[in-house]
């Protein structure tokens, strides 16, 4: 029995796998939502080989700090520069040269499972899997052809994009009946995969890992961090601060959030907006200006990723509204996993992947259904009510979702399946 489960590991931890991803290891995203768990993975005796499409200001500036970690955590790592004009071709150019680049590692490798992030990949890894007799994981990150037509980034009136897509969505099909296992970031988006066509034994090989958090770096702020961190805004404890955590791109409702900040400083006078994001702080304030917001109110500033927890603990509450949608049924928010391990509550939006139930579920803090000014009313009054749960218990309870260890051990346990399977 002892030299059955001794070769079972040592096969394991002969397990070659190649991760890819068309999204940047220099980039946030992968630094905080691929990096920590394929270090975890690794850690677990897997040999990991990641293919990574690298956009060049991010790689310049992180590219030698991302090797040495990898390095140490016994990751090879082989990125490539990704292109982003003439649209289309620049894509099918970059999914080539991956294509490559993975024929020619598994040459030297011999790999026995390919993890693909997203759709992209996809399409390459199964076809090389296919043709090499290995499983494929694919690790879908949400309805991505959806998102590109309800981003608008995808137009269904250009006959091009409108092929696209559907080429897209028949393939969507296609990895999931493949996969030895999908990975969905939602319990919502499982259950739309479950009534999709698709094999039944194939509908019991979706696993949910939602973008988790480092409760390691975020942690719950000590009051002398919480008043440094006011004081460098020059924001006192008489101020009631609300934050905004990440981008404010095509899915965040910008508009909605400052006609919520507007309620909530008429109510609260000393209330005040802060929004740590790389996009334009012009953007912000020239929105804030046509509401009659003063800039006064409002601090914009970006921030490196280490440097996030000791901004956020300048919070009382924080806010994410969310474009509701079909594709956002696959959404999970990376910033509301970190700002409940800091146990601060968030003020969000329902129709957006899991998001009402882990509010009601952690006790997080409020879920709108509607954008209505009496909404924001009421849920100005909640905050003021300060009936909230404390940070340490908000902490316990997100670390049930959110926690790093558990996703880790998830995909851990997804390995380990394929194994077997690549075994057999």
């Amino acid at each position: 029995m002892f030299a059955s489960k001794a070769n079972d590991v040592l096969r394991i931890k002969k397990l070659n796998t190649l991760f890819l991803s068309y999204d940047g290891m220099t980039d946030s995203l992968g630094q905080s939502q691929v990096i920590p768990y394929l270090i975890g993975v690794s850690k677990s005796g897997y040999s990991i080989s990641i293919i990574s499409c690298e956009k060049q200001e991010a790689f310049e500036k992180n590219h030698a700090h991302i090797r040495q970690l990898l390095s140490l955590n016994s990751i090879e790592w082989f990125p490539l520069t990704y292109t982003k004009k003439p649209p289309v071709l620049s894509t099918l150019k970059d999914l080539f040269l991956m294509k490559q680049k993975m024929q020619q590692l598994h040459r030297e490798k011999k790999f026995s499972l390919v993890h693909c992030r997203s759709y992209l990949t996809a399409l390459i890894g199964k076809q090389f899997c296919r043709k090499n007799s290995l499983p494929f994981i694919f690790d879908m990150r949400g309805f991505w052809a959806d998102e590109r037509i309800e981003g608008g980034i995808w137009k269904l009136t250009n006959p091009l994009f409108h092929r696209i897509y559907h080429f897209f969505k028949n393939k969507e099909l296609e990895f999931a009946n493949e996969a030895a296992a999908t990975v969905s970031l939602t319990h919502a988006g499982k259950r739309e995969i479950q009534n999709w066509k698709i094999d039944a034994a194939q509908k019991e090989k979706i696993f949910v890992i939602p973008c988790s958090a480092d409760f390691e770096l975020f942690k719950i702020p000590s009051e002398e961090q919480r008043h440094e961190a006011r004081a460098r805004l020059n924001w006192n404890e008489s101020n009631f601060v609300l934050t905004y955590l990440g981008s404010l791109g095509t899915w965040y409702l910008l508009n909605e959030m400052l006609d919520f900040f507007k309620v909530l400083k008429e109510k609260i006078p000393a209330s005040k907006l802060y929004i740590i994001s790389g996009d334009s702080p012009q953007l912000v304030f020239d929105a804030a200006n046509s509401k009659g917001i003063s800039s006064e109110d409002i601090v914009v500033e970006s921030a490196k990723r280490v440097e996030v927890p000791q901004k956020l603990a300048a919070s009382d509450w924080g806010i994410s509204f969310i474009k509701p949608s079909f594709s956002k049924k696959a959404s999970s928010p990376t910033k509301m996993g970190e700002m409940l391990a800091m146990g601060i509550p968030l003020l969000v939006n329902g129709g957006v992947g899991d998001v009402a139930q882990i509010v009601e579920q952690t006790q997080g803090g409020i879920c709108l259904d509607s954008f209505t000014h009496d909404k924001y009313a009421a849920a100005v009054d909640k905050m003021k009510e300060g009936n909230v749960i404390s940070a340490k218990l908000l902490r316990e309870k997100s670390f049930e979702i959110y926690g790093l260890e558990n996703a880790i051990k998830t995909y851990v346990s997804i390995y380990k399946m394929c194994a077997t399977k690549n075994r057999t």
